[in-house]
């Protein structure tokens, strides 16, 4: 019999994005946590790019917030520079992007955690877990310590079983050339759990003394203030630019002539890689009809000379990287720091995964974050919020949150992972939400701020504050209902002022506000109105007001959706059951296990004629149990 050190509610295991997440949301639930990470100092940890945010997941980021999540609210702290993207294209694709102090980022998120109640933090490798009876009840470490667990999250990134590669070298290595996790990948294995392998990488790291800045383009932050957390008061003054380079027919021919010695295209590498951030090899070879491919020059923090070569990413060999790095202008004289490097890694098929992110397998055991095939920190962090949350729930008897694709990005990717599944490392992109317009960078806490504080993760007094900014919110809307906009002398010349048309008769400000040339502020002024609201609320009025129409339109997209994912589909049913099925979607439901119509639906493979006959035989299930 197994003898346990402790006995946990919740152990997660590994302290990357993912597992912070999930630890912190777990505790905040007030079960008993464990972190078990292979490295204390590496809690929070970015081995690639020093930044947060970015389109779509700079969304991420706000929601992980309204849920009371942290990696907003310390990217704001170690913030170096914030700007927010596609501020000329409508609301539903601008989004966040901050450059982080990356090593002041891993020490607030360290500090946080360690302050945090409920939760305790272990550094120990975990060599397997403990299973009875299909049920997970503990894990035991290398050091053959166990502790006993209701329930375990496994947030291993890139770790499990992972290698890196530059060029012809390859060697067992987590990120940074940590120790990797072996033996919890074979268990995973024979435990019968579908391991994909998967690369992803990183580009050199140059120092900043080495740097001819002259030849290349400044890139400042924002001037105006931006901060991803609802909580956040103080901002960042002091920011530091990036700079902007290009390769060129150099760079382009130093890659050309190495291909071979590219573990990419030399049969090295066997994983897949991701498509939406491809290594500058991958690059050259897909667009070779570029000319030169955008580098910005990103600053790993305020205290080092290490300069982030983003684009640049590579597992060319050291010699290679080194006279690439050179062709570049601005980089003549470039002394590389660290090298560039691949790293292939397991991952789980994500689709023996609840959409709870609870796995079909072994009750009681969850994964989030890369493993689950994703790529990026934000994704983790959505992903282990959610994980961190439901384990908490099943702990407590409490009904798991599931968040829809009409509530939030996260909804959308857990969705798309449980159900479609994916042969490549899974990037959010705004496409592909299809109700993107409620999903805005502007309005997650209006989306799930509530949510939050009924699962009890957000404090009295944010929700609040919440609740006050809500109600501020409406109250002006109506308010613009009732007063006119009359066309006096003085309101023309201001009309004619602000280049917007002329009026012949009193129009309502409501009405004013639509016009896409006029702002809130704007339309105060025309009415002489002196009324002073706080920035986020008249952000919100303007965009509820004028974008109303499309916003109906989408919820109404929405309510007809609702019905299909309303109608569940028992866990127990047999798909063999079911006569005239097509034989690729019986076993796409088969494997998926989809737990509504909706979800059914949106499985590839599956097309409305299944769909119907599925509907047909539950109605016929259903009409027999009744009698």
């Amino acid at each position: 019999m197994t003898e346990f050190l402790k006995e946990y509610d919740v152990i997660v295991i590994g302290g990357g994005h993912a597992g912070i997440e999930a630890a912190h949301a777990a505790s905040r639930k007030g079960v008993k946590t464990l972190m078990i990470t292979i490295n204390l100092d590496t809690i929070g940890f970015m081995p690639c790019n020093p930044s947060v945010g970015g389109p779509a997941k700079g969304i991420v980021v706000r929601e992980v917030d309204a849920l009371g999540g942290l990696m907003g609210r310390v990217a704001d702290k170690t913030n170096i520079q914030s700007k927010m993207l596609n501020t000329a294209k409508g609301p539903a694709v601008r989004a966040l992007r901050m450059q982080s102090d990356k090593v002041e980022y891993q020490l607030e998120m360290k500090r946080i955690l360690e302050d945090t109640p409920n939760l305790d933090i272990e550094q120990a490798m975990v060599r397997e877990l403990i299973i009875e009876d299909n049920k997970v009840v503990g894990l035991r470490t290398m050091l053959g310590t166990a502790y006993k667990a209701k329930t375990i999250i496994i947030t291993t990134g890139t770790y499990l079983r992972g290698e890196i590669v530059i060029g012809d070298i390859k060697y067992s290595s987590g990120p940074n050339h940590q120790m990797p996790s072996i033996d919890l990948a074979k268990q995973l294995e024979e435990l019968g759990f579908d391991l994909v392998r998967f690369k992803t990488g990183t580009p050199p790291r140059v120092n900043a003394d080495s740097v001819d800045f002259s030849k290349t383009a400044i890139q400042p932050g924002d001037d105006e203030e931006h901060a991803f957390s609802y909580e956040t008061k103080e901002f960042v003054k002091d920011q530091v630019p990036c700079w902007l380079t290009y390769t060129n027919t150099s760079t382009h021919e130093i890659i050309d002539k190495n291909l071979g010695r590219s573990a990419m295209y030399s049969g090295v590498i066997k994983g897949t890689g991701p498509r939406y951030c491809p290594s500058i090899e991958d690059k050259y070879v897909r667009f070779n009809d570029k000319e030169r491919h955008q580098l910005f020059l990103e600053p790993e923090g305020r205290n080092t000379k290490e300069i982030y070569v983003q684009g640049l990413s590579t597992s060319l060999p050291d010699d290679v990287q080194r006279d690439m790095v050179r062709s570049i202008a601005g980089l003549e004289n470039a002394v590389i720091m660290r090298n560039g490097y691949a790293i292939e890694y397991d991952a789980v098929n994500p689709t023996t995964l609840w959409p709870t992110l609870e796995t079909k397998l072994i009750d009681g055991l969850f994964t989030a974050g890369q493993i689950n095939g994703t790529s990026g920190y934000e994704e983790a962090a959505g992903q282990g919020i959610m994980a961190g949350i439901n384990a908490a729930c099943k702990v407590l008897g409490e009904e798991p949150m599931i968040l829809g694709r009409d509530e939030a990005y996260i909804g959308v990717l857990i969705d798309d992972l449980v159900t479609k599944g994916t042969n490549e490392p899974y990037r959010l992109l705004t496409s592909r939400a299809e109700h993107r317009l409620l999903l805005r960078h502007d309005n997650a806490d209006m989306r799930l701020t509530e949510k939050a504080y009924n699962y009890g993760l957000v404090t009295e007094e944010r929700y609040n504050i919440f609740c006050e900014k809500r109600s501020m919110v409406a109250d002006e809307i109506e308010r613009l209902k009732t007063f006119r906009i009359t066309p006096t002398a003085a309101t023309l010349e201001k009309l004619a002022e602000l280049n917007s048309a002329e009026i012949r008769d009193g129009i309502l400000a409501i009405d004013m506000l639509r016009r896409p040339e006029l702002s809130h502020a704007n339309v105060l002024y025309l009415a002489n109105d002196k009324t002073v609201l706080p920035k986020d609320v008249v952000e919100q009025v303007e965009i509820e007001v004028k974008y109303e129409g499309y916003i109906k339109k989408s919820i109404q997209q929405v309510e007809k959706l609702k019905k299909m994912n309303e109608m569940k589909i028992p866990t127990d049913l047999n798909y063999d059951d079911v006569p005239s099925l097509a034989l690729e979607a019986r076993e796409k439901l088969k494997k998926v296990l989809p737990l509504t119509i909706g979800q059914a639906s949106r499985i590839s493979g599956v097309n409305p004629a299944d769909i119907s006959i599925l509907l047909v035989y539950l109605e016929q299930r259903r009409g027999m149990n009744n009698e």
